[in-house]
């Protein structure tokens, strides 16, 4: 039974900085990509519509950045893969 003042709370789906990156690089996959670059407004909407919040973002962001999967672009509001051989493919 539960107490009177108890909430139950929802795990969350993304609320490991591992699930973050892998919903991240989930929807990088289908970005428009444009001389290597993909908005990085687009990416964290997409992210942030779908059920997740902006800490878990960050963490999923900081992750991929930290495993040198991807980089910013130095004006911010890109983001790149750091290698070529991501398995994604640009549009000319």
């Amino acid at each position: 039974m539960s107490k009177p003042f108890e909430k139950h709370v929802k795990d969350r789906p993304y609320s490991t900085a591992e699930a973050a990156a892998a919903r991240l690089l989930e929807i990088a996959k289908t970005l428009r990509i444009d001389d290597g670059r993909m908005s990085i407004g687009e990416w964290n909407g997409t992210f942030l519509r779908g059920g997740g919040t902006v800490a878990e973002y960050t963490a999923g962001r900081d992750k991929l950045i930290a495993d040198g999967i991807i980089q910013i672009h130095e004006c911010g509001g890109f983001i790149m893969w750091k290698s070529r051989d991501q398995g994604i493919r640009s549009e000319a």
